[in-house]
Formats: C-alpha cells, structure tokens, sequence
C-alpha cells in the first residue's frame, strides 16, 4: 500500500522537502503517517493534515492511495 504526504508552507522548510511516499501495511491515522515520515522531527502543535483534500483530525485514518497533507496552523486578521 502507497500513500502520498505533502508538506507545505514553514513545515515544508522544517522537514526539508515537500513530499514524501510512504509504503504501509496498513491504514495508519495521520498523526502515525507523521511519526513514519518523520522520525527525528515532533509533530507540530495545532498541526493541521487533510486525507484527499477533506481537512480530517489526526487520528482520521489514511488508506491506499490516499493523499495526506500537512499544514501548520493558520492565523489571519
């Protein structure tokens, strides 16, 4: 099973690249899809992640073939 993981913006420059594609045996909620990708590197409070474009929390699992993007926190005014 394949999944592809995207990372964008300053969590992009904290892992240094912007994809990876991670080989799994089976669904894995996306906070372990971080912890795989990113052994060396915590995740991020108030980390934001989305399955196939559909925000999800981080326990929401990801499945063959799926997208699961990483966003950090989002601020405005």
């Amino acid at each position: 099973m394949s999944i592809k993981v995207l990372y964008f913006a300053s969590l992009k420059d904290s892992v240094g690249r912007d994809c990876d594609e991670l080989n799994i045996e089976a669904p894995l909620p996306a906070r372990d899809i971080w912890r795989r990708a990113n052994p060396n590197t915590p995740l991020p409070d108030a980390v934001l992640a989305a399955i196939n474009m559909e925000y999800v929390g981080l326990d929401a699992e990801a499945n063959d073939g799926d997208e699961v993007a990483f966003f950090p926190p989002v601020t405005g005014g």
